[in-house]
Formats: C-alpha cells, sequence, structure tokens
C-alpha cells in the first residue's frame, strides 16, 4: 500500500494567536472607555485625528517592516480598492465616535452584534452564496429584532445599522485586497489623510478646534487615538495568520459584550424590556448562526483529515 497522500491540513488551534485575537477584540470592545475621554472634541475633529495619528503611526510600522516600496507599487487597482477600503471604515470609524460621544453605546454594541448577519445578508447579494436553512432562520430573526428595536427606539437604529453595514461592506473590501494587512491600513488612512488634515486646518482657522484648547491633556489624548486605534489591528493582523477563521468568529462577540456591558453598567443607559427583547432576538439569530458556522467547519475539517489519511 502506498503511503499517505501529504496533502496541506488546516492550521491547529495556536494559543499565542487566540492570545493575541482576544486581545484585539477586548480592545476594541474597551473603546468607549477611551473615546468617552474625547468628549471635549467634536466627532468630526476626534475622526480627523484618527485618521492623521493613525496613518503617521501605521507608516512607521510599515517602514520598519521594510514595506515601504511595495506601498507605493501597489498598482492602481489596488489603489482604488484601498481608497473603498478607506470610505467604509472612515464612515465606520466616525460614527461610532458620534455614538460613543452622545452617550449611545449600547446602540454600537447592537451595531457590531448585527454586523455577521449582515455580512451573511452581503454575501447572498454580492456574491451571489446560497443561504442554509439556518442562515435563513438567523436573517429572519435579526430582520424581526431590528424592527422590535425601531419600534423601542421609535426611530430605526440607524448608528447600528450605519456601523453593522459599513464595517461588512470594509470585510468584503479587505478580502479583495490582496496585499499586507498592516500595507492596507497605512494605505487607508493615507488616502483619507488629506480630507483629515483638511478639516482639522479648517477647525483651526475658525477657533473651533480643540487640539490645544485644554493643554497638554487634549493633546495626549488626540494624539492617542492613533496608537489606540493601530494596537489592536496589529493584534488581530497577527492573530488571523494563527488561528482559523471560524476561531476569530467566535471571538468576534467580545468586542460587543464588553461595550455593551460598558453602556449598560458604567453609564447606566436605559434599557427597557422591549430593547432587551431586541437584544434577545439577535443574541439567538447568532446563536443559530455560530452554531451552523462550527457545524460546518468541523464538518470541512473532517473531511480534510480523511483525505489527508487515505492512499494515494
Amino acid at each position: 500500500m502506498s503511503e499517505p497522500a501529504t496533502r496541506p491540513v488546516a492550521p491547529s488551534q495556536d494559543p499565542k494567536g487566540v492570545i493575541l485575537g482576544a486581545s484585539a477584540y477586548a480592545c476594541w470592545g474597551l473603546f468607549p472607555a477611551f473615546f468617552g475621554l474625547l468628549a471635549f472634541a467634536a466627532p468630526v475633529e476626534i475622526l480627523a485625528h484618527r485618521i492623521v495619528w493613525t496613518m503617521l503611526l501605521m507608516l512607521v510600522v510599515v517602514l520598519l517592516l521594510g514595506q515601504g516600496r511595495a506601498l507605493l507599487r501597489m498598482g492602481a487597482r489596488n489603489w482604488a480598492l484601498v481608497a473603498a477600503a478607506s470610505l467604509f471604515i472612515s464612515i465606520n470609524w466616525g460614527m461610532y465616535i458620534y455614538g460613543v460621544v452622545s452617550g449611545r453605546v449600547v446602540e454600537t454594541a447592537l451595531g457590531y452584534f448585527i454586523n455577521p448577519l449582515v455580512s451573511v445578508l452581503i454575501g447572498v447579494i454580492i456574491f451571489r452564496e446560497r443561504l442554509s436553512r439556518a442562515q435563513t432562520v438567523a436573517l429572519g430573526l435579526g430582520a424581526l429584532a431590528v424592527i422590535v428595536l425601531t419600534l423601542d427606539y421609535g426611530y430605526p437604529p440607524y448608528i447600528a445599522l450605519s456601523l453593522a453595514f459599513s464595517f461588512a461592506l470594509y470585510g468584503v473590501t479587505k478580502k479583495l485586497i490582496p496585499i499586507d494587512p498592516r500595507q492596507s491600513v497605512a494605505g487607508e488612512t493615507l488616502v483619507a489623510a488629506p480630507l483629515a488634515l483638511i478639516v482639522l486646518g479648517w477647525l483651526a482657522l475658525h477657533g473651533q478646534g480643540s487640539f490645544l484648547d485644554g493643554g497638554a491633556p487634549h493633546v495626549l489624548l488626540l494624539i492617542a487615538a492613533g496608537p489606540v486605534t493601530a494596537i489592536p489591528l496589529l493584534l488581530f493582523a497577527g492573530a488571523a495568520q494563527r488561528v482559523p477563521l471560524v476561531t476569530m468568529g467566535l471571538l468576534q462577540y467580545l468586542t460587543p459584550s464588553l461595550q455593551m456591558a460598558w453602556g449598560v453598567i458604567v453609564l447606566r443607559e436605559d434599557m427597557p424590556a422591549s430593547r432587551w427583547l431586541g437584544f434577545a432576538i439577535i443574541w439567538l439569530a447568532l446563536a443559530i448562526l455560530t452554531t451552523d458556522l462550527v457545524r460546518r467547519y468541523r464538518g470541512r475539517r473532517a473531511r480534510r483529515m480523511r483525505s489527508v489519511s487515505a492512499p494515494a
């Protein structure tokens, strides 16, 4: 009998990768604690500073990694995709900042709970993917939850929906960019930086900027928006290379869970029974979606293992 074929096996669970991934999602989950400190500035000014300081830090990272030339030589198609990603992530960052500064942290958490459902929906619309029965049920429950929360709020949860759709579209665009994610983030902020600098210049010219108004504390907090943004991105990049996507998919729920806990426990945002009902429906939808994801992953892994051990 011939020796077993040496086909590639799915990556095993790397403890370091899990720690990196959990750390990234925990950082994102604690963002309300940081961005709440920036309430002295307008959301548009915070966004502009976030873009500029993240760009500077990511350019340093790219140069230290020796990827500067690769960034400049990405080609027109890649730059167009990077520009699209820049648009989606700028919308996402801006809406998130607005949600936190306006005291609607729970609604921002809702956006990231909805995000996996929106990603499935976009897969159907853009990539013509076929829905499984579990995915169909999950999407139906997600739509029902949005209706319940719309009745509760008195208006559609536009912050949550904007966050979910912008991040899902950002994720789709990132899948189409065949470059190192650190180069991509550097490029995304580089594309957005000219407009961000114009905004900061206009605010300073009209005496509406707050960068220097509060002295060193304001300066340091706004500059810190750069590393606070970049560090979890770098942690995420390291995790994505070490653990299966299904693990990252499970870890992602850590972010909205922490954000919601901050909004409910620390900020004591109003949570009537009807709002809890809307969230409960979302959680049920996510439980169904996640169970289906894990089942499919285990099935694919079992088939790969059987093919590896089969005679060549």
